[in-house]
């Protein structure tokens, strides 16, 4: 059976572990689940929430950038194993449907990324989160939130969340000064 006609029959009534999991799939999911015909369904699945899930971050602040674009495609080719070519469709159709359908679907691919995802994928999803932030070598403000919104979605803790935030602190703008330099100002006393 190809991938299409299994994303069919998920269609009709959802794939194998998703549907023990009783997560039904978003339209988001698939779509770029449907860009990748030779996997099987739940691989397919999970690929397609965890590049949606880069360029929500991406998106938060109402904008992707080439950067983010660059890191979000890499991304998805290291781990997912997918050619660059294929990582690149699948980065263009989850950054489309971030921009129609981001505040309707961020919530529920989340959650069923949560859902197929195991402890491991998440806090590497978070790292990635970050990855992609810093692309441009500032992590503003609304996308540190934005991912502390998605670890939370995920049921991570707390502490993962500032492991995987200190890791990128150098990026943070609210760390910086005003002169863009990382250093913390010297307090005055």
């Amino acid at each position: 059976m190809s991938l299409l006609e299994s994303l069919f029959d998920a269609l009709r009534g959802g794939s194998g572990r998703m549907q023990k999991a009783g997560v039904e799939e978003t339209e988001t999911v698939r779509k770029i689940a449907r860009a990748l015909n030779e996997l099987d369904t739940d691989r397919a699945s999970y690929i397609a929430a965890f590049a949606y899930i880069l360029g929500r971050v991406a998106m938060a602040d109402l904008e992707i950038s080439e950067d983010e674009t660059r890191a979000m495609e890499q991304i998805v080719a290291d781990r997912s194993g997918l050619p660059p070519e294929q990582a690149v469709m699948v980065v263009q159709i989850a950054k489309s449907q971030n921009l129609l359908f981001g505040g309707t679907e961020n919530f529920l691919v989340t959650r069923e990324f949560n859902e197929i995802a195991d402890g491991t994928q998440k806090l590497q999803l978070l790292d990635c989160l970050y990855t992609v932030s810093a692309s441009d070598e500032n992590i503003s403000t609304v996308e540190d939130n934005e991912i502390g919104k998605i670890a939370n979605e995920l049921n991570l803790s707390r502490e993962a969340l500032i492991r995987a935030r200190e890791a990128h602190a150098e990026y943070l703008s609210v760390l910086r000064r005003p002169d863009g330099s990382g250093d913390q100002p010297e307090s005055v006393d």
